[in-house]
Order: structure tokens, then sequence, then C-alpha cells
């Protein structure tokens, strides 16, 4: 596993595992506990996805049984955009998804999307970062526009930006812009969230003989040469182990081009980011009383 360093001295390792979507209870313990046993050691989650209670359950179950102390384990959840309404909810929040992961602090904390008051919302992140209840903050579908803003804006520049982030969405623009910044790009849907069919693509499976590795190996790999920070996800553990085989090879200069050579430009989430129906529904999207 390779580490990168946040804009405040810490260090979130470049693969994670990710559970959004994944609502059952029970399954969201087991993967996260057969995540952790493969490897993993960054969990990904967010107070939408509304299983923050099973992944505090098998980071606790992982310790218990020696697998890794919590101080190896970086954890992650995200700010709903419910309580993105004032400084006082945002405030809540925070300690609501303490309460509901079971931990004594979070290892990052993000705004998962620039709806609302994100600015109030931001403020208590700055002051939960402050007195230690996360440890970095940052933010989440932020396209450039929003993170230049942002980031001249706020007193503490976010150190992480999680965006759509694989080869039929490249986005070297808004990687440009958090370059810029010291902002970490990181990728969720690394593998395209399956609406593209790169395990039927000729040039990608050529890549993948090529290493020994499969499709899904290389596209992550991809990622992580670009020095972007993903979080694939699977309920399969064959498949959360695989995901995990992509620190023994490196892609070739020729092949990082060929397989950026996929992108279209656009993702599924930048056509719904634009699109007022979308923003209408997260901002009326209730998760809790």
């Amino acid at each position: 596993m390779e580490y990168v360093k946040l804009n405040n001295g810490i260090q979130i390792p470049m693969e994670g595992f990710g559970v959004f979507q994944v609502r059952d209870k029970e399954e969201c313990r087991r993967s996260v506990l057969d995540a952790i046993r493969a490897g993993y050691r960054l969990i990904d989650t967010a107070a939408s996805y509304t299983n923050e209670d099973a992944v505090g359950e098998a980071v606790r179950e992982a310790v218990a049984e020696g697998i890794c102390t919590r101080e190896e384990l970086f954890i992650t959840s995200k700010m709903w955009v419910q309580d993105m309404e004032n400084y006082d909810m945002a405030s809540s929040a925070v300690d609501a998804s303490l309460k509901a992961l079971g931990l004594e602090y979070l290892d990052m904390y993000l705004l998962h999307q620039a709806m609302k008051d994100y600015f109030s919302a931001w403020r208590a992140m700055e002051d939960a970062y402050r007195a230690g209840k996360i440890r970095a903050i940052g933010v989440s579908n932020f396209y450039p526009n929003i993170l230049t803003n942002f980031c001249e804006t706020v007193r503490v520049i976010p150190a992480v930006n999680q965006v759509e982030l694989h080869p039929y969405f490249t986005q070297e623009d808004a990687l440009k812009t958090m370059r810029e910044y010291g902002v970490v790009p990181e990728a969720w849907a690394p593998l395209g969230g399956g609406r593209y069919n790169p395990f039927d693509n000729e040039m990608l499976k050529g890549i993948a003989d090529a290493h020994g590795k499969s499709v899904g190996q290389i596209i992550l790999r991809w990622n992580v040469q670009r020095g972007v920070v993903i979080i694939p996800r699977s309920t399969r553990r064959e498949r959360i182990e695989e995901n995990m085989d992509i620190w023994d090879f490196v892609l070739t200069p020729e092949e990082m081009t060929q397989i950026g050579s996929l992108d279209m430009g656009y993702g599924d989430t930048r056509t719904k980011h634009f699109d007022p129906d979308f923003v209408r529904m997260c901002v009326h999207r209730k998760i809790h009383d």
C-alpha cells in the first residue's frame, strides 16, 4: 500500500474501500470486515448511506480480533445536505456521525455536496477539526469553479475533494485546480460505476494481459499513478481482494496515455449536478427526522 500526505501533514492510504449503496447492515458489516482483513485501511462511508453504524461495528470487530488498531485505520464519513442548513445543524451532524460510528474521532469528514449553506457547514467542520473530533476535513463533488471560490474564501483549505474519476471521465482540469490548492483528489466510482463496459474494451484487455492482471486492476492502477486516491466498492470477497492487488506492477507512460484516451469529457454526475431536478432532490432529501 502507498500513502499520500495531506495538506495538514497526515497521511491517507492511496486505496480504500467504499460502501455506497450497501444498504443491508449485515452485508455492509461483513464487507468492511472482509476489506480490513484483505489489507484495506481506508474505509469510506457517509451519513446519507445510512450504514455508518454497520461500518463502526466492523471497525470495532476488526480491532477486537487484532487485525489492526484503530490508529491504523482511516475512517471517512460525509455530511448530508439536510444538515447544511446552518452552523448548529452542521455541528450536530458531526456528532451524529461519530455517535453512529461509535468512534471518538473521524480521520476525515467531507461536505457531501456543494449545496445549501455549505460555508456555514464548513465553519462547523473547521471548529470540529480544531477540537480534535476530526483529523482532516474535505469536500466532495466540488467542480473546479466551486472549489476555487471555496479555497479563496475559507480558513482551512480542504484536504481532499472526492469526485467521479475514471478513464471515461478523467477530469484533468479538475485535477489541475486541486493541485494548485494542495487538495488531494479522491475517486468515487473509480471503475466507472458499471456504466461504461470497460471489461469488454480490447485495448484495456490487452494491457491487462500484458501485466497478468484484470481490467479492473488496470483501471485502478491508472488512477493511483495519477496521484488519485481510490475507493472501489464490492460486496464479493474475491473482488475485494482482487481490487487490493494493484501494488506489484506499474503501467508504462504509453499505457497511461492509452487508458486516458477513453475520456468522454463528461460523467454521469456531471449531467446530474447541473440538473435542477437533481439539486432539488438533494436539497429536500431527508435522512433523519
